[in-house]
């Protein structure tokens, strides 16, 4: 059969929410895409651990507070196991220390319940195509709460993050970055929550080149996504936003 013959995959979602009425309407609404569905359900951090090894999901989009393990707990045990699933926190809170902490563990997407419907929608998309996305509410509080934090540790009240330590890099040094001059530019672009192709536009590089840059930028980082580049390269004062 030619590729015109083919039925392109759907998106499996898993949803992790202790709320079944806010479930049933969610599966509804994306079981409603010509390109998602949802393949499983669970109302606990355990038990989406366990449907993870039994079906293989692309995303799992999962509330923070849960009984038995919380969404936090879960997205670390998670990503440890299956770094390749994505994990999208869906919650009602935009306090940007969930946010923070969350992202921390690997979480690729921070979502709020009173978003609409087609918002979620391609929210969910930009994620598994690689991108982070974090709602708009919430995006300022967690800048903030991160120049607390580079503001903190200068003055000594704080030491660096685990994550900063296990990378080895010097905390607030613009010098000890480990990017090209160029890339710093790709990086603070990210930060402000840019795609590929707005960032080629703006710097006037194509798409293909902005990826390269991307993806030699995780490499020197040692990171996994975009979203963990751009927390740690605040932290270290490499970008400002």
């Amino acid at each position: 059969m030619d590729n015109a013959g083919k039925t392109k995959q759907k998106v499996g979602i898993i949803l992790a929410d202790d709320h079944q009425l806010f479930r049933e309407g969610l599966k509804r609404i994306i079981n409603m895409e010509s390109d998602m569905e949802v393949i499983a359900e669970c109302g606990d951090g355990i038990q989406v651990i366990e449907l993870c090894n039994q079906y293989s999901p692309d995303v799992v989009l999962m509330d923070i507070n849960m009984p038995i393990e919380n969404g936090v707990v879960a997205t670390e045990r998670l990503k440890t196991i299956f770094p390749d699933i994505k994990v999208i926190i869906l919650s009602i809170h935009d306090d940007e220390s969930y946010v923070f902490e969350t992202l921390r563990k690997g979480a690729s997407g921070y979502l709020l319940k009173d978003m609409e419907p087609e918002s979620l929608m391609n929210a969910i998309r930009s994620v598994v195509n690689g991108y982070a996305f974090i709602h708009p509410k919430v995006t300022g509080k967690l800048i903030n709460q991160l120049r607390r934090m580079t503001y903190l540790d200068e003055v000594g009240v704080v030491g660096p993050s685990a994550s900063i330590k296990e990378h080895g890099l010097k905390y607030g040094s613009v010098e000890n970055s480990p990017l090209t001059k160029r890339e710093a530019e790709v990086l603070k672009l990210m930060a402000e929550g840019k795609s590929n192709k707005a960032i080629g536009d703006n710097l006037f590089i194509s798409e293909k080149t902005v990826k390269n840059h991307v993806s030699s930028i995780l490499q020197k980082m040692e990171v996994d996504d975009r979203t963990q580049a751009v927390i740690i390269s605040i932290k270290n004062g490499w970008v400002t936003i």
